[in-house]
């Protein structure tokens, strides 16, 4: 039994962080995952602070018209919070976080916010990370995801945001580890991605180096074209590969991405939804294209962006040295005259100049503050900059605002079902 009160309350709109926002008896603010806005809803408090509330739906006493029912209903709050509302609300409500990040640092975006969609909602992802969870009640292992807002967890068969390729090999895995009697602590979690032929390649990260999880013949017959056993340091709570233990058939994956090849281990950096981020590329090189400029591609992973739209003479700066090796091959197999550095972008500042094309995609905290002030010195004539988070995006925006204007925007869903949207801003330098 929870330690915080079930409560009543009227939910009010959408915020930034993709809960609803209602009123705590006491005045402070409340917010709520699973409500949208003019419901009247009861919540379990899962967390009290001196200013807010947050919590959890538990009964909707009066529902939206926006409210639809979710696909996972046990497990939809864990991973994909806006299953709840239609297509058309999402839209809506991605747009409107658009532009209330963009008014918070006095910012009006020069045309109509637009939300680039497909209509598939669910079955986009082509990567999962399931954690595992121990039912005492029939004594087996299940495949899990962490509850939002608390340490627990949720037993699942699967998620419906993902391929159902992924959903099959989960549950093969976890039912060869049934059988050996193994427990949710012996474990830490399972990683599985494939490509948009259906191709899949898992990641096993256990706890106990020594320990015989999964037989080459038990990996022979698993519905996937390889994978592998990792120890992940069990003092860390993140799964990050400590040492390789076991590797079975081919981990590496294949993917297109505007009809360019690309190679990509399970564990590195690349898009989930490729469809989506192919539209978002088509519009960025429209003005890569108008530009008729070198460009740097700043943050750029295995060189997804530079080596589709990039042009020749692409330079593309990363600081991770898995994908700097992965952009290499990409580079030895394309015969491109792309240059890789591996480097972070404020250590790289000599690659920005006047003359030159300035792509990012940094990570949600934005862009670092030397990037900034390298641009703002250099003044290069056009910036273009995808973002995963519009408010630092709108941050940056606003300190570049003294020499550059916006010439073109729009959101991206990568992420049906969810509060995450990607923001495009294309910025030129004013005359």
């Amino acid at each position: 039994m929870s330690k915080f009160p079930v409560v009543e309350t009227t939910l009010e709109k959408i915020v930034g962080g993709g809960q609803a926002l209602g009123l705590y008896s006491d005045g402070r603010k409340l917010f709520a995952w699973g409500g949208l806005p003019g419901e009247t809803v009861r919540l379990q408090v899962t967390k009290k602070r001196s200013k807010l509330i947050e919590g959890r739906v538990i009964d909707v006493l009066q529902a939206s018209s926006e409210r639809i029912e979710p696909l996972d209903p046990k497990s939809y709050l864990s991973t994909s919070p806006w299953q709840i509302m239609s297509p058309e609300a999402e839209r809506h409500y991605k747009a409107a976080l658009i532009e209330e990040a963009f008014e918070l640092h006095d910012i009006v975006l020069p045309h109509p916010i637009e939300v680039h969609m497909d209509d598939r909602r669910f079955g986009y992802r082509n990567k999962t990370e399931f954690s595992w969870y121990w039912d005492t009640e029939n004594n087996r292992l299940e495949l899990a995801f962490f509850v939002r807002g608390s340490k627990g967890k949720v037993p699942v068969e699967g998620t419906s945001l993902a391929r159902e390729e992924i959903n099959v090999l989960a549950r093969a895995i976890r039912d060869i580890l049934r059988k050996k009697q193994y427990e949710a602590r012996d474990l830490k979690t399972l990683l599985i991605r494939c490509d948009q032929s259906g191709n899949c390649v898992w990641q096993l990260y256990v706890k106990n180096e020594s320990a015989d999880y999964i037989t080459a013949d038990e990996a022979g017959k698993l519905p996937a074209q390889g994978g592998e056993i990792i120890y992940s340091d069990p003092k860390s709570p993140a799964s990050k590969i400590t040492k390789r233990l076991a590797r079975f058939g081919e981990v590496t994956l294949h993917d297109s991405i505007l009809g360019i090849p690309f190679n990509y281990a399970a564990e590195s950096f690349f898009q989930v939804n490729i469809p989506i981020y192919e539209a978002a590329l088509k519009e960025m090189q429209t003005h890569v294209t108008a530009s008729k400029q070198p460009a740097v591609d700043l943050y750029s992973g295995v060189g997804t962006i530079g080596l589709t739209i990039g042009g020749a003479g692409i330079t593309m700066v990363e600081s991770d040295e898995y994908a700097v090796n992965e952009m290499q091959r990409n580079i030895t197999a394309l015969d491109s005259d792309a240059k890789a550095v591996l480097a972070t972008s404020e250590s790289a500042l000599s690659e920005i100049t006047a003359d030159k094309l300035i792509i990012v995609d940094p990570p949600r905290a934005g862009l670092h503050p030397e990037v900034i002030e390298r641009l703002l010195e250099t003044a290069p004539s056009k910036i273009i900059y995808l973002s995963c988070n519009p408010v630092t995006q709108a941050r940056d925006v606003a300190h570049l605002a003294g020499i550059y204007g916006i010439k073109a925007h729009r959101g991206y869903n990568f992420f049906p079902c969810t509060p995450h949207i990607e923001h495009l801003v294309v910025l030129e330098r004013k005359a």
